[in-house]
C-alpha cells in the first residue's frame, strides 16, 4: 500500500498560495473538535454511569423482605448487598471515565500548543515570502521598464548618428548612458531581490516540510489516541458487565442455598402455637342438662321425629250395651271395655 504524507501532497504553484497549508491547518482544526466531541461522550457516558449508581444505591436501601426469614431472608439481603456493591462498581466506572477523559483533554492542550508555536514559524515565513515576492515582481517591472527605456535610447542615438547638430546628439548620447545605468541598477535590484526571494523560499520550503510532517504526526497520534480511547472505553464497559455478572452470581449462589421445606420448617418452630385442634362444642339443653352435637356442620341436623295420636274412634256399643273406646283401630290392638 501506497504510504501518503503531507509534505508531498499539499503545495500549490503559486509561491504566495497557502492553500495546501490552509487544507492541513483546516484538517487539523476538525481534528480537535472530534478529540472534545469524544470528550464530551466520555464526561456524559461518566454522567450517567454515576446517576445510575446513585439510584441504584437508593434502590438497594429499600425495604425488601424485611419480615421474611431464614434461606430466603439471607437470599433477599444478598440481592440488597449486591445492588449495593454494584452500585459502587458503577461510581468507580463513571470515575475512570473522567479519568480517560481527561487524559484526552490534556493530549489535545498538549497538542494545541505544538501546533500553536508551528503555525507561528510559517505564518512568519509567509509574510516574509509573500512581502519579498511582491517586492521581486516589483523591482521585475521597474527592470523591465528601464531596459525599454534604454533600447529607446539607444534607438534615439542610432536614429540621430548622421546629424550635424553635435549638441542634441551628445545630449542623446548622455540619456542613453543614463538610461543603461539605470537599467543596469534596476537589473542589480531585481537579481539581489530574486535572489533574496529564492533564500525565503528555501527557508519556507524547509519550514513548510517540517510543519507538515508535525502537521501529519498529530494526526497520526490524534487518531492513534482517539483510537485506544474508545477501545479502553467499550474495554471497561465490558468489565463492568463481567463485574455485575459475578455480583449477580453471588446472588444466584445464595438462592441456591434457599431451601423452601426448610424456610417452612424453620417458621413452624419459631411461631408454633400447637398441635392439637380444639374439641367439638356440644349443645347443652337449659332444661335437661341433655347434649348433642349441634355444631356438626353437615348433616344438618333434623328436628325429632314426633309421633301424633289418630282420632278417637266413634264410641260403639256392645251387647251389654257399654261404649267401647280403642285407642288404634286394628284388630290386633287390645280393647279397653269400660
Amino acid at each position: 500500500m501506497q504510504d501518503f504524507h503531507f509534505k508531498d501532497n499539499f503545495w500549490d504553484s503559486d509561491l504566495t498560495s497557502t492553500r495546501g497549508y490552509e487544507t492541513i491547518v483546516q484538517h487539523l482544526s476538525d481534528g480537535k473538535k472530534i478529540c472534545t466531541e469524544v470528550e464530551d461522550f466520555l464526561k456524559s457516558r461518566a454522567s450517567v454511569e454515576e446517576r445510575y449508581a446513585k439510584d441504584l444505591l437508593g434502590l438497594s436501601k429499600k425495604v425488601c423482605g424485611h419480615n421474611e426469614m431464614n434461606t430466603l431472608k439471607r437470599s433477599l439481603d444478598m440481592l440488597k448487598l449486591q445492588t449495593e456493591h454494584m452500585s459502587l462498581s458503577h461510581l468507580q466506572l463513571a470515575q475512570t471515565m473522567r479519568e480517560e477523559a481527561q487524559k484526552l483533554e490534556d493530549f489535545r492542550e498538549r497538542q494545541k500548543d505544538v501546533r500553536k508555536k508551528a503555525e507561528q514559524l510559517m505564518d512568519v515565513f509567509q509574510k516574509q515570502k509573500t512581502t519579498q515576492f511582491k517586492k521581486t515582481m516589483e523591482s521585475k517591472k521597474a527592470y523591465e521598464q528601464k531596459c525599454r527605456d534604454k533600447e529607446k535610447a539607444d534607438q534615439n542615438v542610432n536614429r540621430n548618428a548622421r546629424a550635424n547638430n553635435t549638441k542634441h546628439a551628445e545630449k542623446l548620447c548622455s540619456k542613453a548612458q543614463q538610461a543603461k545605468e539605470n537599467a543596469e541598477e534596476a537589473d542589480s535590484i531585481y537579481q539581489r531581490n530574486v535572489s533574496t526571494l529564492g533564500k525565503i523560499r528555501d527557508e519556507w520550503l524547509k519550514e513548510h516540510v517540517e510543519a507538515c510532517e508535525t502537521f501529519e504526526m498529530q494526526a497520526a497520534e490524534r487518531i492513534s489516541i482517539l483510537r485506544n480511547a474508545v477501545w479502553t472505553h467499550v474495554n471497561q464497559l465490558s468489565q463492568q458487565c463481567v463485574t455485575s455478572d459475578e455480583l449477580y452470581e453471588e446472588v444466584r449462589k445464595s438462592l441456591e442455598q434457599c431451601d423452601i421445606q426448610e424456610d417452612i420448617g424453620y417458621f413452624v418452630n419459631l411461631r408454633r402455637t400447637g398441635d392439637k385442634p380444639p374439641a367439638p362444642v356440644l349443645y347443652e339443653n337449659f332444661y335437661t342438662g341433655q347434649r348433642t352435637q349441634n355444631i356438626i356442620p353437615h348433616p344438618p341436623r333434623q328436628p325429632p321425629l314426633i309421633s301424633r295420636r289418630g282420632p278417637l274412634p266413634d264410641p260403639v256399643n256392645n251387647d251389654t250395651g257399654d261404649v267401647i273406646y280403642s285407642t288404634v283401630s286394628h284388630p290386633q290392638n287390645n280393647v279397653i271395655h269400660f
